[in-house]
């Protein structure tokens, strides 16, 4: 076996961008597998799923020694999440014979989601602020439903995460911030939202494992060259432009959510 260079490259360029930004991986990574590196799509999504965890466990370390992950929101994303990530990966397992209508849906999710990605990156300040002014001319009402409505969320992410491995992270923080716009600092909510995402796609990961659309030395490739443009990437931050990053980024999401839409 021989670590794959073009993939080992794909990590490069996607944890760089992860490390700019703070976003991008799995709607990046995924993408970047089907679509010019030819990977199955089952394939791409199971081995992205388990490449998102190994590449987060150290940032939430960090997070988790600075106090800034708010344990409560992520049981509440938690409730909602692993069952659905669950029995979503438990309904790819008992079809996956269907190799054809799997690939099929899992391509239609990509790019919905995708698309969905970069309309949530475009309006990202816009719900904060929404939410800021219902939290606070409608204090009761919104409060009484902010626990159901993370668990909620959390049901929809565990469901498109494990069909996709898309949503954990850019749609996670739109979502949190919508929800939590007085609770959550900057810091806050990347800690939460990586402390989620860890047992998320480890859960959403078990069921693609159980169908064997698992590639460990693509994984290995990946994560080869993800390590090093995440420490790059972080370490170059604070220079970058991160308002124009994102909404390039967001644009590439959707043009490539249109791409495999409309092919």
């Amino acid at each position: 076996m021989a670590i794959d260079p073009h993939s080992a490259l794909a990590g490069l360029f996607v944890g760089l961008l992860v490390g700019l930004t703070g976003i991008g991986g799995g709607a990046l990574m995924t993408p970047i597998l089907v679509l010019i590196l030819g990977t199955a799509p089952k394939i791409a999504v199971g081995t992205d799923l388990f490449f998102a965890a190994i590449t987060k466990i150290a940032g939430v370390a960090i997070h988790g020694q600075r106090g800034t992950i708010d344990w409560q929101i992520c049981r509440r994303l938690a409730a909602g999440s692993l069952p659905a990530a669950l029995m979503t990966g438990l309904a790819l397992h008992l079809f996956g014979r269907n190799v054809l209508k799997v690939d099929a849906v899992i391509m239609d999710g990509l790019g919905y989601m995708l698309a969905l990605t970069a309309v949530g990156l475009m309006l990202k300040t816009r719900l904060h602020a929404l939410g800021r002014h219902l939290r606070v001319e409608h204090v009761e009402r919104f409060k009484h439903l902010q626990g159901l409505l993370t668990v909620l969320a959390g049901v929809f992410l565990g469901v498109v995460v494990t069909l996709t491995s898309i949503g954990a992270g850019a749609l996670g923080t739109v979502m949190m911030l919508y929800l939590y716009p007085l609770r959550l600092t900057p810091s806050k909510v990347v800690g939460t939202d990586l402390a989620h995402a860890i047992p998320l796609a480890l859960v959403a990961g078990a069921g693609h494992w159980m169908a064997g659309n698992v590639d460990y030395l693509l994984l290995l490739s990946l994560l080869l060259g993800s390590i090093p443009g995440v420490l790059f990437g972080s370490w170059f931050s604070s220079r970058a432009p991160e308002g124009i990053l994102r909404f390039l980024l967001a644009l590439l999401l959707l043009a490539t959510g249109l791409k495999i839409l409309l092919a």
